[in-house]
């Protein structure tokens, strides 16, 4: 009975020390927690200085805009932060009429009770400075790309750069429509030699497509330079004139020299019938 007594009291004992030593751990956590806190928000304030942010000012720059937004989530995939540290973040660069628009946005959501999550912050940026009437002009302008002059190199970076305004065009299961609109915005020439192929792998279609334009080039580029070389030296004489060194009148024919016209009235040298005084005197 005492033996068990004894038991006991030595597990309470160190279920005590226990307890004692996690309190005193809390304790010490809690006095330099904070601390700690701050530093590691500093520490990834200076991280995401150093990938050098672009500073936003606002104003009516749309495409600017949507670079800028762009230009933070290309950081943000390079760190570890959540929801909440993306927001700050990213509004620390934000300067003059930006930072005016944020601080009353930030309240009015605020007021709502709603919380203010990155994707938030995405959609209360886009409404303000690149509004949906130009998005969709945007995407309008990318339905209706064609290559028209350009390379295929060139096409194809016109066409990522539009693609961007239409995101559903980018997704996982949407690479064949990707395809199919490129092709149907290429030249007759191209298109007729590459949609035969059916390939739905964009930048194996790109490939392709690049490689056949070369080529065409090179092939006119060819007959260009062998027709050149053929009509060199070739030129035509000027045909032989044999009423050389006499001057043409108007309708083409020679011109006679009056000194050598006869009257036929008066059979004298040097003037026309018309011009006879015989038949006056």
């Amino acid at each position: 009975m005492a033996g068990g007594n004894g038991r006991n009291d030595d597990a309470i004992a160190a279920a005590l020390t226990a307890v004692a030593q996690t309190l005193a751990q809390n304790q010490g956590n809690g006095g330099h927690g904070q601390e700690d806190q701050g530093e590691a928000e500093e520490r990834r304030l200076d991280r995401f200085m150093r990938n050098k942010p672009p500073t936003f000012k606002g104003r009516f720059d749309p495409e600017g805009a949507l670079t800028w937004k762009e230009s933070m989530e290309r950081i943000f995939r390079a760190m570890v932060t959540n929801d909440d540290q993306k927001v700050r973040l990213v509004t620390h660069v934000l300067a003059e009429e930006a930072e005016y628009w944020w601080t009353s946005t930030k309240r009015r959501i605020e007021a709502s009770g709603e919380a203010i999550t990155w994707v938030r912050f995405k959609n209360e940026f886009l409404k303000k400075y690149f509004p949906e009437d130009l998005r969709n002009k945007k995407e309008a302008e990318f339905l209706n790309l064609k290559q028209g002059n350009m390379s295929v190199a060139e096409y194809a970076a016109k066409y990522e750069e539009l693609s961007r305004f239409c995101p559903y065009i980018n997704a996982e299961d949407a690479m064949v429509s990707k395809c199919v609109k490129f092709e149907n915005g290429l030249r007759p020439e191209i298109y007729q030699y590459i949609c035969f192929h059916e390939i739905r792998d964009f930048d194996t279609l790109v490939h392709k497509c690049r490689m056949f334009d070369d080529a065409e080039k090179a092939r006119m580029g060819y007959y260009k330079a062998v027709n050149d070389k053929k009509g060199k030296g070739h030129e035509f004489g000027k045909s032989y004139n044999k009423d050389k060194g006499k001057k043409k009148d108007v309708g083409g024919g020679s011109k006679v020299n009056v000194a050598d016209v006869r009257c036929f009235k008066c059979r004298i040298l040097g003037h026309y019938s018309n011009e006879c005084k015989k038949g006056d005197s």
